[in-house]
Parts: structure tokens; C-alpha cells; sequence
């Protein structure tokens, strides 16, 4: 281990000696090096030996390979113009490179959090926490050593933050476990109150496979808020890097609470109560044969298991429903109708969607056809794509019919003393088969085009492959599941 420290200390130094600019890296070596480290943490946690766990994650934190890989990562991703409390950011080269030398655990010390606050789609606000640049690339460094863990020892039926995972994976495994004859009818909707804000520390502390020392700096740095400073007594700040990971890792174990309660997924008892645990983030459903076995069994089960983590059950948005009546979970509708399950977009999410259209419409009534589209395809394409995997061709079809009618409205106001037949001529356009394309010519590459509004039924239906359970990304035995799933582009 000393000749190994030893050499790593080398290696770091002639990196960082061989490559000064930011432009000189070998990037695919340094995601070889920081994956083969990645994978031999996995390996260790699979035989159970957490020092060497330890002793890896060490290595890799100090790694040059992961420095860089940190660096970029928060310097490419959308946060990238975000500053924190001490107003810094890394968009230069030569800023980049220096961020890379200053990920030195010696003397670390994070600033507090810049506390800002999102609307939410109940009318509250969300706050969130914006560490600083430097922190972020901290948390992300020390997210690598992490991650092979919480992927390792994660629930296989965990879909939110996760890597190659997604809400069409928990959706699909809500298909497989409710689609049968035989299947469970009551669904428990598990909402927890308040998860991110609520997690308590000394669990984190005691539970938590990381430098213990970084681990409670970021948990106690404390927020700034007009100015003055805020201490953080509980939970992990949404905004940070890790904090998806550590809120995931709380809750990992409901399934084997759930196992020792009722059994394995195969035994006669399981098969009996008919229980199983799909999780999204802190979002979970619960099946059962009988209410009774949901209000009695489960909910206690579930109580006790998270307040051990300070955390609570939402009391009025925690229900008990039937599959006939159905219930909304990641924005889509599920329910059964005569023994056949069907999953629909729900009405909420569509409610969303056209109110934001409306709204984009209305700020834009004084801009040009061209500004229109490119304002609203986006938002009808990245809706669409999130449902492309579920019964939604009936949707689809009504929401281009809404927004037909919206753009008509728009296009009638702005000629009012225009007959019909002219403002059809001027802003539906007849584009293959399709009469009434709203589209306007434009220049592109000196040569004439066609800009036309993005329809949600040019979204094929597909159906989606789900993930398994025990796919680990980190794991060199799921090395090829996860290239051929990549060559397939099964996953959103």
C-alpha cells in the first residue's frame, strides 16, 4: 500500500507538471484511470472490506485523473455560470487549470451556501443551496469514490439520481409488478415531508462510506441568506452535487426492511401479501394484496424506518388507493380498467404543459413566427420524449390540438382586420402531408428552409427496456450489458 501511495504521488506530480493547461489533457485517460479505480472500489465492497473501500476512495480523491474529471464536470454542466456566496467562476482555461490544484484536501474549509428559492407546481417555494465553484468540484470529486458504493449497496428497484436510470425504468417496473391477473390491487403513495431538509446528520455521519471529516464540513457550513448566516442543523442542501446521492443512500434499505418482513421476492409469504417497494428519489410506491396489509404492516414498517433517519411520512399526502381508481406517480397516470393496466400522461402534467405554452405565447404576442417557434419546440419536444413510452398517441394528439388552437388565437389577434384565408395562408403552412404546419421560411446556410413548430405526434411510440435491478455501472461484470444498452439507445 505505502509503494502504491508512493507511486500515486509520482504520478499526480508529473501530471500535473506534464499537462499546465487545461487544453493538454488526455481526457480518456483520465476517465480510464478514475473507472479502474471506480471498479476496484466495487469489488471491495462486494467482499466486504471497507478499509480497503477506504483506502481506494483515498486514492482516488487524490488522483489527478479525478481532479480533472471533477473540474469538468462542474465546468460543462448547466450550472456552470452559477456562482456561489463568494461570486467565482471557472470559464477559462487557464481558471480550469487552476481549480484543478487547488482540490488539495490540506487546509479545505467550504464557504457557506447561497440560499435562492424556486417556484414549486403547488404555489410554495423551494430553496435550494448553491455551494461555491470550488465546492462543487470538491463534492463531485469525492462523489466518484461514492458513487461505487451507493450503486453497489442501493436498493435494485431505486430509479431517482441514478446513473443509466431513469422515471421510465420505475414506470416500467410498475408495469411489470401491476400488469398481471394475479397482481396486487392497493398502492400505498408514499410522500415524505420535507427529505432533503429533514435528513439527520448523525445517521449521515455514522452511515455515510466517505471521509468523515469533509463529510461533516459540508453539512455544518451553513447558508447565507440577505447577508446574514444560517447554521444547518439537519438534512443535505438541494443544489449540491453529492446531495442527491446522500439523500439516495438514506433511504437504501426499504427493500431489505421490507424482505425481512415479508420474505424474499419469491416466498410463499411475499407472494401472499403480494408487497413490493418501487422508489423514485424520495417518491415510492407500495403494493398490497389487502389495505390492511398496506395500513397495518407496511406504513408502520416504513415510519419506523425512516424516523431511525429523522425523516416523516407526509400524513395528507401519503394514501391508500385502489389500481381501478388509479394514481399519478412521475407525472404520469396509472390504472387498471377490466384486468388491463394502461399508463397514460397525466392530466396535471398536461395542465403544465399548456399553461407554460400559454404563458411563452403571451410573453411573445409581439414577436416574430420564427421567435414563437424556437421558443415553444423545445418545451413540446422534451414533454413528448418523457412520454414516447407509455399509451400516449390519444395525448399527443390533443395536445397539438390545444396548441393549435392557441397559436390560431395568437395569429387572429395580431390581423384583426385580416380575413381567415389570409392568415392561414401566412402562418400554416401545407408541409408534406400536413395542411396546417405552423412554419415560416428562413435562411439557413444561404439557401431557403422551412422553421416549423415541433408536433408531439412526430414522437414515435416505443416501448421502453426497462433496466435490471442489479445493473451496476461501476461493476466490470455489467461492462458489456451497459455498452449494448448504449448501442441500443433503450435508455432516455
Amino acid at each position: 500500500m505505502k509503494k502504491e501511495k508512493q507511486m500515486t504521488t509520482q504520478t499526480v506530480g508529473a501530471s500535473f507538471r506534464r499537462f499546465h493547461t487545461w487544453n493538454q489533457i488526455n481526457w480518456l485517460q483520465c476517465k480510464k484511470n478514475t473507472k479502474r479505480l471506480q471498479a476496484r472500489i466495487v469489488q471491495a465492497v462486494k467482499e466486504g472490506r471497507w478499509n480497503k473501500v477506504k483506502a481506494l476512495q483515498r486514492l482516488l480523491t487524490r488522483s489527478f485523473s479525478a481532479k480533472t474529471m471533477a473540474v469538468k464536470r462542474v465546468t460543462t454542466n448547466k450550472g456552470k455560470h452559477t456562482p456561489g456566496v463568494d461570486g467565482l467562476v471557472w470559464l477559462t482555461s487557464s481558471e480550469r487549470a487552476q481549480g484543478i490544484s487547488s482540490l488539495r484536501q490540506r487546509g479545505y474549509r467550504p464557504l457557506p451556501l447561497r440560499r435562492v428559492y424556486i417556484p414549486k407546481s403547488d404555489g410554495s417555494k423551494r430553496p435550494l443551496g448553491i455551494p461555491t465553484i470550488k465546492d462543487r468540484a470538491m463534492q463531485a470529486l469525492y462523489l466518484m469514490g461514492l458513487e461505487p458504493v451507493a450503486e453497489t449497496t442501493g436498493d435494485h428497484h431505486s430509479y431517482g439520481f441514478r446513473a443509466y436510470r431513469s422515471a421510465a425504468d420505475a414506470v416500467g417496473q410498475i408495469f411489470l409488478t401491476l400488469s398481471t391477473r394475479r397482481a396486487p390491487q392497493w398502492i400505498l403513495e408514499g410522500d415524505i415531508t420535507k427529505c432533503f431538509d429533514e435528513i439527520n446528520h448523525d445517521w449521515l455521519m455514522d452511515s455515510i462510506s466517505m471521509e468523515k471529516s469533509l463529510l461533516q464540513k459540508w453539512l455544518k457550513s451553513g447558508y447565507m441568506e440577505k447577508k446574514k448566516l444560517f447554521p444547518t442543523n439537519a438534512g443535505t442542501p438541494q443544489g449540491g452535487i453529492i446531495s442527491p446521492a446522500l439523500a439516495n443512500m438514506t433511504l437504501d434499505g426499504l427493500e431489505d426492511a421490507i424482505t425481512k418482513r415479508f420474505g424474499s421476492k419469491d416466498s410463499k409469504k411475499r407472494r401472499k401479501s403480494g408487497v413490493h417497494i418501487i422508489r423514485y428519489a424520495d417518491d415510492f410506491i407500495v403494493t398490497g394484496k389487502t389495505k390492511e396489509v398496506l395500513e397495518t404492516e407496511v406504513k408502520p414498517l416504513i415510519e419506523e424506518f425512516l424516523s431511525q433517519r429523522g425523516l416523516t411520512l407526509s400524513a395528507k399526502k401519503t394514501i391508500i388507493t385502489h389500481i381501478e381508481r388509479g394514481f399519478d406517480f412521475l407525472g404520469q397516470t396509472i390504472r387498471k380498467y377490466k384486468n388491463k393496466l394502461i399508463i397514460t400522461p397525466s392530466k396535471k402534467s398536461m395542465c403544465r404543459l399548456l399553461t407554460r405554452i400559454r404563458d411563452m405565447v403571451r410573453k411573445n404576442r409581439a414577436e416574430t413566427q420564427e421567435k414563437v417557434i424556437r421558443t415553444l419546440s423545445p418545451q413540446i419536444r422534451g414533454w413528448a420524449y418523457y412520454h414516447r413510452w407509455i399509451c400516449a398517441r390519444k395525448t399527443f394528439e390533443k395536445i397539438d390540438n390545444e396548441i393549435f388552437q392557441i397559436l390560431w388565437k395568437w395569429a387572429t389577434r395580431r390581423h384583426p382586420n385580416k380575413g381567415l384565408g389570409w392568415i392561414k395562408a401566412k402562418y400554416f403552412k401545407v408541409i408534406g402531408m400536413r395542411q396546417w404546419s405552423f412554419a415560416t421560411q428562413i435562411k439557413k446556410k444561404g439557401k431557403i428552409a422551412w422553421e416549423k413548430l415541433f408536433l408531439a405526434t412526430d414522437i414515435p411510440i416505443r416501448r421502453h427496456k426497462k433496466i435490471r435491478g442489479a445493473a451496476n455501472p461501476f461493476d466490470k461484470e455489467w461492462y458489456s450489458y451497459f455498452a449494448n444498452r448504449q448501442r441500443r439507445s433503450t435508455f432516455v
